[in-house]
């Protein structure tokens, strides 16, 4: 009961109410997601159970993807569809308009993260403020676009144009944050109607599995059917192969010594010979050096 389920999440649940459900259909307490979705977003949702929680920690950089649903012609409270909506006097956007400003968001940006975000300004969560009529005073961050294409355009509502994007981003992009300040640039208001990650790090929506799928084949205690290997998406991490008297010696935490010549440096994944992930350590001076460790002297 060690890996991890990627969801493809649909619109209404929470990121913890998918990982809720999967610890109560597995009976295994140490389960955690890869990156909050917001309940009106759909997507890619990798959940981590059992020793693959420890590894979250090592994806938490991963670069997303999303496809994104932008609705001109109105500002948003929440900066999304779940806001309450102020209809904007200026003047409709066009496709070549809007295809002109994005370029002003590909590339390293300063994006504010919106008021309802769960950022902390001192010491409480920025949507807990603004439920409270509250403005919280966030400060920019840098994140960084690495991709962002108009895939279609719809302007069927002459005053209320749409458009679809899709967007590569860094960790910690608000994809609401890019939409209102697209709007802003445009000077016609803007918000997000809709969004799927279609990406996570290597997670991808073909690796995804629907909720009512992933919720009969768990009832059925076949969670192995659905699970990638723990240490998925860490290959560029050298693998170091290690016989039964080193599993050992990793149990105890002990260090395990080896040739420099053939020692990889830094961060490595440590497999037994059957190539199961045993652990992960630092390789430096000849030595490899324990930090996460998932076998026991009685295992």
């Amino acid at each position: 009961m060690d890996g991890i389920l990627v969801v493809a999440k649909q619109p209404g649940p929470t990121s913890h109410d998918i990982v809720a459900l999967v610890r109560r259909l597995t009976g295994v307490r140490r389960v955690g997601h890869g990156g909050t979705l917001d309940p009106f977003a759909a997507g890619v949702l990798p959940v981590f159970i059992g020793h693959a929680t420890r590894l979250v920690e090592y994806h938490l950089k991963d670069d997303k993807e999303y496809r994104a649903l932008v609705s001109f012609g109105a500002r948003s409270t929440t900066d999304d569809l779940d806001g309450e909506l102020t209809p904007s006097d200026g003047p409709a956007p066009t496709r070549a308009t809007v295809e002109t400003a994005l370029a002003s968001f590909r590339g390293e940006i300063e994006q504010i993260p919106p008021d309802y975000s769960a950022v902390r300004v001192a010491g409480r969560k920025a949507y807990e403020l603004a439920r409270h009529g509250e403005k919280p005073e966030l400060r920019p961050r840098r994140v960084t676009i690495l991709r962002l294409d108009m895939t279609d355009w719809d302007d069927q509502d002459p005053s209320r144009p749409v458009t679809t994007l899709e967007v590569r981003c860094s960790a910690g992009t608000y994809i609401r944050a890019l939409a209102r300040d697209l709007g802003e640039t445009l000077g016609t208001g803007a918000y997000l109607a809709a969004l799927s990650r279609t990406a996570s790090g290597p997670f991808t929506l073909d690796q995804a599995h629907r909720l009512d799928d992933v919720r009969a084949t768990l009832a059925d205690g076949r969670a192995a059917d659905l699970m990638l290997p723990m240490d998925t998406g860490l290959e560029s991490y050298p693998v170091v192969t290690v016989g039964e008297a080193d599993l050992a010696s990793l149990a105890r935490g002990q260090q395990l010594r080896r040739g420099r010549d053939a020692q990889p440096e830094g961060l490595v994944r440590v497999v037994d010979e059957t190539g199961r992930l045993v652990a992960i350590a630092r390789a430096e001076a000849g030595l490899i050096k324990p930090e996460k460790v998932f076998v026991s002297v009685a295992g």
